[in-house]
């Protein structure tokens, strides 16, 4: 916990940009609808129908009030490892290194990687972060889930019947939050937690 708190309290870098991924997914809802007799007016059955799930990866940049969304079917070790080689070759093509914060979930490791890629190619990718990891339990510990958040409520609280309206949501809530240039005012630090969060401190005697 206080190793993700203390890259929070960095200097802004754009260098060294501190990059927070994480994902999420949302069931798509079809409404179904009832014949009706030429001149009647339109009816909309009650019971919706289930249409697959939409995953969305989330990659946040909190200190330059940027982020980027990316809609997938799955969230699979290969799909976490195309978000970071996208991440490093895509969006942040020139930085010396990115500062990842992400939770530890089992696919969220250099190892996905190597499931995706070549060793040559995976190990380029893996260097080109420096990995924290957000503790058990702790994963609010990353920004890019206030994001998602902020995202869920805005974008995403009506059913979406299927993938592409879907991604046509998320892509216009992305361009609009990223034009308003909207930051996260983090104000947790580890001296907050070291209080606040006594008890998961160990007891010296």
């Amino acid at each position: 916990m206080e190793d993700v708190l203390e890259v929070y309290q960095r200097p802004y870098d754009p260098l060294r940009p501190v990059v927070c991924i994480d994902e999420t997914n949302k069931q798509l809802i079809k409404e179904t609808r009832i014949p009706c007799e030429p001149g009647q007016p339109e009816k909309v059955d009650s019971v919706y129908v289930r249409n697959g799930v939409a995953d969305v990866f989330m990659i946040s940049e909190p200190l330059a009030g940027r982020r980027e969304t990316v809609v997938t079917q799955t969230r699979t070790a290969l799909d976490f490892a195309e978000i970071l080689r996208y991440t490093s070759d895509t969006l942040y093509p020139r930085t010396e290194k990115i500062v990842l914060v992400t939770d530890n979930l089992n696919t969220h490791s250099p190892a996905s990687l190597y499931k995706a890629f070549p060793p040559e190619e995976a190990r380029r990718l893996a260097e080109r972060f420096e990995w924290h990891y957000t503790p058990k339990h702790g994963s609010w510990l990353d920004m890019a889930e206030i994001e998602i958040d902020i995202m869920s409520r805005q974008a995403l609280g009506k059913p979406l019947p299927d993938l592409e309206s879907f991604k046509q949501q998320v892509r216009t809530w992305t361009i609009r939050r990223n034009a308003e240039c909207a930051k996260i005012n983090w104000q947790f630090k580890t001296q907050d937690a070291r209080i606040k969060l006594a008890r998961l401190y160990p007891v010296i005697v």
